[in-house]
């Protein structure tokens, strides 16, 4: 105990010394400001005393008194923007009270167990993250959340918001939601010292004059004492670089060391899930929310998905064996009082956050819940690919069927199956598909939303830049992955017109056959040996070599 103890005191000390040497940064630059007047007060005094007398002195009375009052405009600019200069505050889910008291109830108990302050509010956020967010700035009071389920309460304004990722409240049981959470909690204990807490204002006030200084809709006017007042926030930014990272850094360091005495090996268990949990929300988002988005349509209970997804892993996955046993411990999400609300509240942000959608559901911009997702969503994207592919094929100058009733997929094998010149070289039929499906897609692009999203504000910089990427980045896919892609949605309308078949979510494997409630892997590898090989000859009597009857119960999920 009395190392952690020291550990605490020495991570303190050090985010207190590079606090104060952020604060002298701010000190050197008042001090330039003031120089020409202190010079200016001298002069003026000399003069005023007989001391400083004389055709030379006069004018420099006058050169330095002009100078002074032009460094005193300039500086009272400056801090005029760097104080009122909305700092970047993330768009959450606010959580009131009322609405999630156990919740409330745990971040307390946590934080009186480590001897910190309580943060004064929790909110939510669509990504697999925690932390701290200071909002005590006027100017953040007037930025909209995402609408909760119930009236945020009022914050006080000294300690920081805890913002928890929603993946978390969802996948992490109770006990573990509280050992991940003991070092951020552990956070609002150095953030209520006086000097780091003006440290971190003068940084934020600093960043936040830099973005209202690069902000394009300025006129003239504007623009030339905009950019002086950017070019002295950059100037002061690079200065404290340094010492604010190190004090971020030491102020992590004190309170990693105060969580040690709570749940810490508990923590270490708690750390596996925080990945899976990762995993399966990029994926979720990747695979099931992105396609829906570019529909106009957004699934309106992400969070749980995740846990169905992760769930389906961890009881099929040999490596996830000791993940099942922890499902039958208390969700983290039942300690809100409408989950599902919060839920909800929590995807249409990660619709906004992610693709950019409207903020409100609207029309063309509408929920979606899974028992309608395959139809609405997997169904339609399924087609919409099946029709690229032949609008692709057209292009190329490949016939359609003679017959007006001959399946579609006939077409797209008989091409591909065209023999190649030589036995080594590439089958120019599937490659020069595979190019011309990749600049199609190129050229049609993603699909935007019904409304362009509007800034919560006149003035704030969150929106204007665009939907945040995805994370982590997706790489763009190349024309053969698009191909496998087509090939694979033009078989699944195949077994939905021709077998009985019904759309799946087809979130974790792609396509596989479900025969009387039973998996089937045969269908999946006739698939893949059309991709991969070029080679479409097993596909063509797919529906006769696996025995598929349309009177039988077909699932494609």
């Amino acid at each position: 105990m009395s190392g952690t103890g020291k550990g605490v005191e020495k991570g303190a000390q050090a985010a207190r010394s590079r606090a104060l040497a952020v604060l002298r940064v701010r000190g050197r630059a008042l001090a330039v400001a003031l120089l020409p007047a202190a010079v200016a007060v001298v002069l003026l005094v000399g003069g005023a005393t007989g001391h400083a007398v004389g055709g030379g002195w006069d004018a420099a009375r006058w050169v330095t008194s002009v100078v002074a009052v032009v460094a005193l405009l300039a500086a009272v600019a400056v801090g005029a923007v760097v104080v009122r200069a909305r700092p970047a505050v993330t768009p959450t889910v606010e959580v009131a009270e009322e609405s999630a008291p156990d919740l409330y109830r745990l971040v307390r108990d946590l934080a009186d167990r480590l001897e910190v302050p309580a943060p004064s509010a929790i909110a939510l956020t669509p990504d697999c993250d925690s932390w701290l967010e200071d909002r005590t700035h006027p100017a953040s009071a007037s930025v909209p959340a995402a609408p909760a389920p119930a009236p945020a309460r009022r914050r006080t304004a000294a300690a920081p918001v805890l913002v928890i990722g929603s993946p978390f409240l969802w996948w992490m049981r109770v006990a573990e939601l509280r050992a991940v959470l003991a070092p951020v909690v552990a956070g609002t204990g150095p953030s209520a010292h006086p000097d780091i807490a003006a440290a971190r204002r003068f940084v934020r006030g600093l960043d936040a004059a830099v973005a209202v200084a690069a902000h394009p809709d300025q006129s003239l006017l504007r623009r030339v004492p905009l950019g002086f007042i950017g070019w002295a926030s950059r100037l002061m930014l690079r200065s404290c670089r340094v010492h604010a990272a190190e004090m971020e850094r030491g102020v992590a360091t004190a309170a990693s060391e105060r969580a040690q005495t709570v749940d810490y090996g508990l923590r270490i268990v708690a750390q596996e899930q925080v990945g899976l949990a990762y995993a399966g929300w990029d994926r979720l988002l990747t695979r099931v929310a992105l396609p829906a988005w570019r529909m106009g349509r957004w699934p309106s209970r992400l969070d749980a998905g995740v846990v169905s997804a992760l769930t389906e892993l961890s009881r099929r996955d040999r490596l996830a064996e000791g993940f099942t046993s922890r499902l039958g411990d208390r969700p983290a999400c039942d300690l809100l009082e409408e989950p599902g609300a919060v839920d909800e509240a929590a995807s249409l942000l990660a619709a906004r956050l992610f693709h950019g959608g409207p903020v409100e559901p609207g029309p063309d911009w509408s929920p979606v819940d899974w028992p309608q997702y395959p139809e609405e969503v997997v169904d339609r994207k399924w087609r919409a690919d099946a029709a690229r592919l032949h609008r692709v094929l057209d292009t190329l100058g490949i016939r359609r069927p003679a017959a007006p009733d001959a399946p579609t997929l006939a077409r797209v094998m008989d091409h591909l199956s065209a023999p190649p010149p030589t036995s080594d070289a590439p089958r120019p039929a599937a490659e020069a598909l595979a190019t011309a499906i990749e600049a199609e897609v190129a050229r049609e692009g993603a699909p935007a939303p019904a409304t362009a999203p509007p800034g919560p504000d006149e003035g704030d910089g969150l929106w204007e830049t665009g939907p945040l990427p995805l994370f982590p980045l997706q790489p763009p896919r190349a024309g053969r992955d698009l191909l496998a892609d087509h090939v694979t949605a033009m078989v699944c309308c195949a077994a939905v017109d021709t077998a009985g078949a019904v759309p799946g979510l087809d979130w974790l494997d792609g396509p596989v056959l479900l025969v009387e409630g039973e998996r089937h892997a045969d269908l999946p590898a006739h698939v893949l040996s059309l991709v991969e090989d070029g080679d479409a000859a097993p596909l063509r009597s797919w529906l006769a070599s696996a025995g598929v009857r349309p009177e039988k119960p077909v699932r494609l999920v």
